[in-house]
Order: C-alpha cells, then sequence, then structure tokens
C-alpha cells in the first residue's frame, strides 16, 4: 500500500495516457475536440512555472547561514556534484548515437532553432533581458533563474534588515508548491488529452519512440547504477571502497524505491555514508545539499528528453554547439529540479525556452519524464552517497573505507 500511495500520481497520468491513447486510437482526428482540455491544463502549468521557480530559488539561497562558511568542503562538494553529472550527461549523449531515436513521425518543422546573431549577441540574449517584464515570460528562463538566484542572495546578505523579506520567501515558495501540487492533479485529464490529439493526428507510430526512449534511459541507467557508481566508489577507495558502498548502498536504494524521493532518502543516506566511513562533518554537508543540488539520474534523462524532442521536430540532436549547450541545460535543470514537487517539469521548460521549442513540446518531455522516475529517484538518492565518498577521497586524500 505505501508503494502505491508513493507513485499514486504516476499511476494516475499513466491512466490518463493510456485511456488517452485508445481514443485516439479510436476515434482518429475526431479528438481534436478534447485537445482544449489539455490546452487549458498547460496554460495553467505554464502560468504557475514562474512564481514557483522565483520562490523555490530565491528562497533556498536566501536561508542559507550567510556566517556558516563550508570552506573547502562546499568546494570540493560542487566539483563533484558538477563532474558527475556531466559524466552521466556525456554518456548518455554517447548512448544516443549509438543507439539512435529514429523518429518517423515529425510533429512540425516549423521551429527555429537558430539564434540570429554573433556568438557574443547569443550569450547576452541567452543570459539576461533589457526589460523587467521580459523576466517574466517562460520563453526567458535562463534570465530569469540568474535573477531569482540574485534576490536570493541579496536577501541573505541583507541579515537582519532582510528577515523579513526572507519570511515572504520562504512563505510564497509553500503557497506556490501547493498550487501546483492542485494543478497537478488535473495532469491525468490534460496529459490524457493532448496524448488523444497527437495520436489521433499522428499515429501509433510515436508509440515506438516512447518506447525506444524508455529503453535507452532504463538501459543506460542500470549500467551507470552498477558500472558507473562502482567506478566512483573505486575512485573513491579503491576495491575496498566498493565493497563497502555497495554493502551500505541497498538500504538508501530500497527507501529511494520506496518513496520516490530524494529529500525523504536522506536519513538513510546520513547513516549510510556514515558507515561508508564519511566523516560527519562532510557526510552531513554533502548529503543535504546533494538532495537538492546532485542529480545524475536528472541528467540522464535531461539528455534522452533532449534527444526526442529533437527528433519530433525533425533537427539533429549533433553538433558541437548542441552538445554543449545540451550539457549546460541538463547542469542547470538538475539543480533547479532539487526540492521542488514534479521539478523536472521546470528542467523541461527550461528546454523548451533556450531550444526555443513550441507548445507542442512539453507533453513528450512530461510523458518521458514521469514514465523514468523510479529509476531517476535511485540514481539521485544513492549518487549523494558515492559523492561523499569521493569528497572525502579528494578532501582528505585519504580512502574513507579506512577513514
Amino acid at each position: 500500500m505505501g508503494f502505491l500511495k508513493t507513485y499514486s500520481s504516476m499511476f494516475w497520468l499513466l491512466a490518463g495516457i493510456i485511456a488517452g491513447s485508445i481514443a485516439g486510437l479510436i476515434f482518429g482526428e475526431r479528438v481534436a475536440i478534447i485537445k482544449p482540455l489539455g490546452d487549458v491544463f498547460l496554460n495553467l502549468l505554464f502560468t504557475a512555472i514562474i512564481p514557483l521557480v522565483f520562490f523555490a530559488i530565491s528562497s533556498a539561497i536566501a536561508n542559507i547561514e550567510a556566517g556558516h562558511k563550508l570552506g573547502r568542503i562546499l568546494g570540493v562538494m560542487s566539483l563533484v556534484f558538477l563532474s558527475t553529472v556531466l559524466i552521466s550527461a556525456f554518456l548518455t549523449i554517447v548512448a544516443v548515437w549509438i543507439f539512435p531515436i529514429h523518429q518517423q513521425v515529425t510533429l512540425t518543422k516549423d521551429v527555429n532553432l537558430e539564434q540570429p546573431g554573433n556568438w557574443g549577441e547569443q550569450l547576452v540574449r541567452l543570459l539576461t533581458v533589457n526589460e523587467f517584464y521580459e523576466l517574466l515570460s517562460r520563453k526567458n528562463m535562463l534570465p530569469f533563474l540568474i535573477f531569482s538566484g540574485l534576490v536570493g542572495f541579496a536577501a541573505m546578505r541583507t541579515g537582519e534588515k532582510g528577515a523579513a523579506f526572507r519570511g515572504f520567501l520562504q512563505s510564497g515558495n509553500e503557497v506556490m508548491k501547493d498550487i501546483l501540487t492542485l494543478i497537478m492533479k488535473l495532469g491525468p485529464v490534460g496529459l490524457g488529452a493532448y496524448f488523444a490529439y497527437q495520436v489521433g493526428t499522428v499515429g501509433p507510430q510515436l508509440f515506438g519512440t516512447y518506447a525506444h526512449s524508455l529503453g535507452i534511459y532504463y538501459g543506460f541507467g542500470i549500467v551507470y547504477f552498477i558500472v558507473g557508481f562502482s567506478a566512483y566508489a573505486f575512485v573513491a577507495g579503491g576495491i575496498p571502497g566498493i565493497k563497502i558502498f555497495w554493502k551500505n548502498n541497498i538500504i538508501p536504494t530500497l527507501t529511494a524505491v520506496g518513496t520516490g524521493s530524494s529529500i525523504a532518502t536522506i536519513p538513510a543516506n546520513l547513516q549510510a555514508v556514515e558507515r561508508m566511513g564519511v566523516p560527519r562533518d562532510i557526510g552531513n554537508v554533502v548529503v543535504p545539499l546533494g538532495a537538492t543540488l546532485h542529480k545524475d539520474g536528472s541528467s540522464i534523462s535531461s539528455i534522452i528528453k533532449m534527444a526526442v524532442v529533437f527528433a519530433m521536430f525533425g533537427r539533429g540532436f549533433d553538433g558541437v554547439a548542441v552538445i554543449l549547450m545540451a550539457l549546460g541545460v541538463t547542469v542547470i535543470a538538475s539543480i533547479v529540479e532539487g526540492g521542488i514537487p514534479n521539478g523536472g517539469y521546470i528542467g523541461e521548460l527550461l528546454v523548451m525556452s533556450i531550444y526555443g521549442f513550441p507548445i507542442e513540446a512539453l507533453p513528450p518531455l512530461m510523458i518521458i519524464g514521469t514514465l523514468v522516475d523510479p529509476l531517476a529517484t535511485i540514481l539521485n538518492a544513492t549518487g549523494d552517497n558515492v559523492a561523499a565518498m569521493l569528497t572525502t577521497r579528494f578532501l582528505r586524500g585519504r580512502a574513507p573505507a579506512v577513514s
């Protein structure tokens, strides 16, 4: 019963998608009459996402204790987080190249992903806007993320004078999270209607694309979980490091599956890293922050989603500029998702914003994100344990297994 309760929202979404698929197969293009239901759901989601991101990011930064210097631990931990996220993302790109997504159905080709101007102009356009109101558009998500971070940092620096504002940010974060929860209750109907429309107008060929992308994710994800984490543990502590990691990573893995949450896995992770030989002063920093900032599973799914949507819109997922941008988006999306219910949708909107995809790109991104959630949670949550071992290794110059 606990498992069913944890993943009830996912099961309801799947039920809506299946019902919509059946309706699309039966009624064909006539099912377009229910497309407005999907449009209403997506529009509600779009309008809620901007204030949600603002309060989530600014309140998180604002409530960091300015006087608490994490020093070298924070620096080494950040490098470990960044490295593992980039490694998982790059290896996923290689997997997509080896097992390409051959999309036979193109939703539209009327999408211009090319940004005019030289490199400097593109960078300015990507990071900033020249009017405040432009920050409030989902098309400018990255500048909005930067602005939200600056607000949070300023609120943290103002100390006692900014206490009331920090309280407002924290309260606003709780309210917006509840609003998103309410909107997502419409998810089965909204996504079901949109999926019915896609199947009815495009055809059942879509199923092949989703099945292929899920096969890549679960296939590569399991390999990364076993081989990748073992490699990290070996770097941290040699053969003894591998043994002690897997011996103590079973309970966190089962906790992640049962709760479906990286945050809920923190207590199990804290006990596990202590048994892995990670000093408390390191484990107590890396594990809680990792639950929010470190998302190897999300980085893998981010690349898979981008590859699928590029294929659906008739674009090649290759080229140096595209790959570098994909890696950057993956890092940002992995950080943004942390601590936000259904946080993966924030990353999906970021993908749409930066690459200029239309609204039709969101349902495929959301569907894939929903279907890969169980394994993504395992990778996200337990990846913090091996990250704590690596941080200990690089910070203390010795294997955590023999600390």
